[in-house]
């Protein structure tokens, strides 16, 4: 298991799990959209939702001193400190099922969460 190390703590790699069908869907929108390459996938948590939080997606290229870096199946990933404490353990899946299509967070610390699962409750 390896480290990423961060100025206030290391971030270990299994700290969050993209799986390789996530990974091929941001390859896909980054082309589809003309995302520069040099943007990354940038993973955070708000507060609001119908469960108190909120997931956050978008592609960015500010990396900021505090940030977590990771990569993925080829993917970089961004993430602050803070939302790291409510992904920790968490897996970015991608569906295209009956259900609808999108992005799937599967957090292990989630106490409750909203019927569209973007939004959850620790």
């Amino acid at each position: 298991m390896s480290e990423v190390m961060t100025q206030q703590a290391p971030v270990l790699e299994d700290d969050l799990i993209l799986t390789e069908r996530a990974a091929q869907e941001v390859f896909t929108i980054k082309k589809t959209n003309n995302i520069p390459e040099n943007h990354a996938l940038r993973l955070g948590v708000k507060g609001g939702g119908c469960s108190g939080l909120s997931y956050v997606l978008a592609f960015d290229d500010n990396i900021k001193e505090k940030d977590i870096i990771l990569e993925k199946h080829g993917v970089k990933i961004i993430i602050d400190q803070k939302s790291m404490f409510y992904l920790s353990g968490t897996t970015l899946d991608f569906t295209d099922g009956l259900n609808g299509r999108g992005f799937v967070f599967n957090n292990p610390q989630a106490t409750k969460t909203c019927g569209c699962g973007s939004s959850f409750g620790v």
